[in-house]
């Protein structure tokens, strides 16, 4: 475990661990740092996800775009689950993919970000989203660090906690939904982790040696306007328009 990564800051602990990746060889290509890291076992880790009961019962999941979570997107389409892939830094929505419309020889491709551009159907706007969306019943977050308290650490940009605060205020997801996230061993910290009012504990953590049921707290209601920059917002056209919809509303 990456017990040695502790710290006040969540800058220090990222720049911690990304360093024990490197220095201990499991960190795959193009190599840990300002990412989330992919790492050697991420597919036994997303092995230990999918046998979850949680994701088994699941028809539609949301999963992360990152490297790691490859072999967790790949077993959502073989298993016929509808895969809900939040597109780079949310510039342009999410990206649905629905397995029974994909030819079974191009899942691997299109688990991958340009291969799920190919093969997904772009919900750019609240109202596609809407539309093409009931209920994503599972999620799975990349992750820097995490601990058995479900604190986690993304990469420092706060897309995963939008991406939850999004669905939720729109009703597309439950407050209680299970989140997990596969990790090596080294990113899972052993003392807490500084959070702020938007991060969103998980309940999961999959590692290539082990499953971590976490004693999580509460989660955010949605989104938290007052903590979000005006340059965010206008980054993001999703985030756009429910402003717009709240100052109507």
């Amino acid at each position: 475990m990456g017990r040695t990564c502790s710290g006040a800051d969540k800058r220090s602990i990222r720049e911690c661990v990304w360093k024990l990746l490197k220095d201990a060889g499991v960190a795959l290509p193009p190599g840990p740092f300002g990412r989330i890291p992919n790492f050697r076992g991420a597919e036994q880790a997303a092995i230990r996800i999918v046998g979850l009961g949680a994701w088994r019962k699941a028809g539609v999941v949301k999963i992360n775009p990152d490297s790691p979570q490859r072999p967790v997107r790949l077993r959502a389409l073989r298993e016929g689950k509808t895969l809900l892939m939040p597109t780079p830094r949310l510039r342009r929505g999410f990206l649905l993919l629905d397995p029974s419309s994909i030819p079974s020889s191009r899942f691997n491709e299109a688990s991958t970000i340009r291969g799920a551009f190919r093969y997904g159907v772009l919900l750019d706007t609240v109202d596609k989203l809407l539309r093409s969306v009931e209920r994503v019943e599972f999620i799975v977050e990349g992750s820097v660090a995490v601990n058995r308290w479900g604190e986690r650490l993304g990469k420092g940009e706060g897309y995963g906690e939008l991406e939850y605060a999004i669905l939720l205020d729109l009703g597309l997801i439950e407050g209680s939904v299970e989140i997990a996230t596969s990790v090596h061993d080294l990113q899972v910290i052993e003392s807490r982790l500084p959070q702020d009012p938007y991060d969103v504990p998980i309940d999961w953590i999959a590692t290539p040696s082990k499953l971590i049921k976490c004693e999580r707290g509460p989660r955010p209601p949605g989104i938290l306007w007052d903590m979000l920059s005006e340059e965010k917002i206008k980054e993001i056209p999703l985030l756009r328009e429910l402003k717009a919809m709240v100052r109507k509303g």
